[in-house]
């Protein structure tokens, strides 16, 4: 893989403005990136979002993920049962309330997600091989404040899902104790 040619900006401003552009391409690849993932495996964009939410927060309930989601508790139901169906997510009993059930990932590694994450998981080492421990704990703090910022912003907006966001399991990736 080869390196991509950095340029050096003469100022503070130059960076920050490179900063935004380069944020923004990210956005970009990372949308188009997940968008052609579902495809691939035959998810919607709305499932391949509440696998991502599942992945990374853990087993929620089905009013939990609702409410990350953006989604009604009705349309919830059918995107559980599609997502059952295709394989990908299952119910579990909750284990300290048998009046709820939780919606979790379909155990085994070998799933057609993992296949296609296995790559890009592979590559990230040589990524950032020329990055040494401070310049990662500075870059990790950088995503980390970007994304909660983001956030912030998404809730003055007054997006359902944001709230929750922010006080949830999401928290643990945003305010890791390096980041501060």
């Amino acid at each position: 893989m080869g390196q991509v040619p950095v340029e050096h900006p003469a100022s503070r401003e130059e960076l920050i403005d490179q900063l935004m552009t380069v944020g923004r391409a990210l956005c970009t690849a990372m949308t188009v990136f997940r968008a052609a993932m579902a495809e691939k495996v035959g998810l919607s964009s709305t499932e391949a979002k509440a696998m991502d939410l599942i992945d990374r927060l853990g087993p929620l309930t089905a009013g939990e993920l609702a409410e990350l989601a953006g989604l009604t508790t009705g349309a919830v139901t059918g995107l559980v049962d599609r997502l059952e169906r295709k394989g990908f997510a299952c119910r579990a009993l909750h284990p300290t309330d048998r009046r709820r059930v939780l919606v979790q990932a379909t155990p085994g590694p070998d799933g057609p997600v993992h296949a296609l994450l296995t790559g890009w998981v592979g590559e990230l080492p040589e990524l950032s091989a020329g990055y040494g421990v401070p310049e990662l704990e500075i870059v990790l703090g950088f995503l980390r404040r970007t994304a909660h910022r983001q956030l912030e912003l998404a809730s003055g907006l007054g997006h359902p899902e944001v709230h929750r966001h922010l006080n949830t399991g999401e928290q643990q990736c945003l305010h890791h104790p390096m980041s501060s």
